[in-house]
């Protein structure tokens, strides 16, 4: 009788265990499922509520981060991409990053188009150093290589070569070098 009673207690313990799992991996699919609604609104082009956004997951803030930069709201997408290289995990502070270069890039586009050069100059080297931080985080990131390439073809860093010559008067015209070995081609 006691075995018996054991017994029972047993399978009833385990099977309300196995429920309490169930219940609570439903639970975690409902919230993926309501995430992924959320980035597939962002992706169609309509916005998300701020009340929405309190709980989400930051791939969710991420792809608002690239809605906001896709309707002209700079401001906005530059606060939203600095809170998730705080608080995101580090596989998506390389993505961040990689979307801050886009912002940068966009806005630096945007001034060149005017005939701003002078504007868009730190807009460009902001980009580049953005581009650089996520492809220090992951160096096969091969679209912010991309990118980086597509900055320095925009605007090339220039340095200046030293002739030997310690004393520079002006007289002698400069010579200046760009940090990338040709005029890159892209993709093929």
């Amino acid at each position: 009788m006691l075995i018996r009673r054991i017994k029972h207690g047993f399978w009833w313990t385990a099977l309300a265990a196995a429920l309490l799992v169930a219940l609570s991996q439903a639970w975690l699919w409902a919230g993926i499922a309501g995430q992924n609604r959320l980035i597939r609104q962002l992706l169609a082009g309509r916005d998300v509520a701020v009340e929405d956004l309190a709980h989400a997951d930051p791939a969710v803030r991420l792809a608002r981060a690239v809605y906001l930069r896709q309707a002209g709201r700079y401001d906005d997408a530059l606060a939203t991409l600095n809170l998730l290289l705080q608080q995101a995990p580090a596989v998506l502070r390389a993505q961040a990053r990689y979307n801050l270069g886009n912002l940068y890039l966009a806005q630096a586009q945007e001034k060149l188009g005017q005939g701003s050069v002078d504007s868009a100059t730190p807009l460009v080297a902001l980009a580049k150093q953005a581009y650089r931080a996520a492809l220090g985080a992951d160096p096969g990131f091969w679209d912010a290589k991309y990118n980086l390439e597509v900055a320095m073809r925009l605007l090339p860093e220039m340095d200046r070569i030293d002739s030997g010559n310690q004393e520079d008067d002006g007289s002698q015209k400069a010579e200046l070098w760009t940090t990338l070995p040709g005029f890159p081609r892209g993709l093929p």
